[in-house]
């Protein structure tokens, strides 16, 4: 039986993103209780507005990542706003498309901290909560990129493979609790995570991309009925799969688009 979202009580990290707003929007229409987290405080203000025309409320947590205890901080307002949390979504990201020796080191430290830092961070503030009441879910939006290592997304992938173990250790630890974690795995999505370089390689090289609503509905999908990991699109999940059993196979078949992509991400240093 699906488990029923209304009146669950959900944080939901990087929530004014395209895959974010969305599911901020449907998990409000399925009846949940929300705190919603991001940077900018007049498009979190913006989205609350959106939910509540909708006839529900969301509390606005104002927080930017890359601060030090920014995820203990949100996990600490979170509970304070909402009573309790029922769910975790982990879904504040950023990514580059790059040449690895193009990227900062200011950049590479920026990503892993947003992308693995500070979620592994704020699922550990949450856990004590979630074992004193012995039951929780947590939610790792991840990527393809946590099973393929894609060229010029070097640092990207680094921290999506993070994201990837992460969530199937802490699902293991946590095996005899009624605690549950479910990583989702999205290909590409069409947001503005994605700059015009980026969509052109992505195009001349064949890859797929989602509308964020369609991620959204499977997120959600995946929560209700409690799926422990969702990858999304085909081939992709095929390829994701194939990489873990012969990857020598998969990087035969990325030498043609690597070559392509290459032809892009130069232009972004123009």
């Amino acid at each position: 039986m699906a488990v029923q979202l209304k009146n669950k009580r959900i944080l939901l990290t990087g929530a004014t993103g395209g895959i974010g707003k969305h599911l901020a929007l449907l998990l409000a229409r399925k009846g949940a209780k929300l705190a919603i987290v991001g940077r900018d405080t007049d498009k979190l203000e913006a989205l609350a507005n959106q939910i509540a025309q909708k006839g529900m409320a969301a509390e606005q947590i104002i927080a930017d990542f890359e601060m030090i205890g920014s995820a203990e901080r949100v996990a600490t307002e979170a509970l304070e706003k909402l009573g309790a949390v029922d769910i975790l979504i982990n879904n504040a990201a950023i990514l580059d498309f790059i040449q690895f020796e193009d990227q900062t080191p200011e950049r590479i430290a920026q990503m892993i901290h947003i992308n693995v830092t500070a979620p592994v961070q704020l699922a550990r503030a949450l856990l004590p909560h979630f074992k004193a009441r012995n039951q929780g879910h947590y939610v790792m939006i991840g990527s393809i990129f946590g099973s393929i290592g894609f060229p010029y997304y070097a640092t990207y992938c680094a921290t999506k493979f993070a994201v990837h173990g992460f969530s199937q250790a802490l699902r293991r630890e946590l095996v005899d609790t009624n605690i549950g974690v479910t990583y989702i795995a999205p290909r590409g999505v069409n947001t503005q995570m994605n700059d015009a370089a980026t969509l052109a390689m992505l195009a001349k090289t064949g890859g797929n991309l989602d509308e964020p609503e369609k991620v959204a509905a499977i997120v959600v999908n995946a929560l209700e009925n409690e799926k422990q990991e969702v990858f999304i699109g085909q081939p992709e999940s095929f390829f994701a799969w194939l990489n873990g059993v012969l990857p020598q196979a998969v990087n035969i078949g990325l030498k043609k688009q690597a070559r392509l992509a290459k032809n892009y991400v130069t232009r972004n240093l123009k």
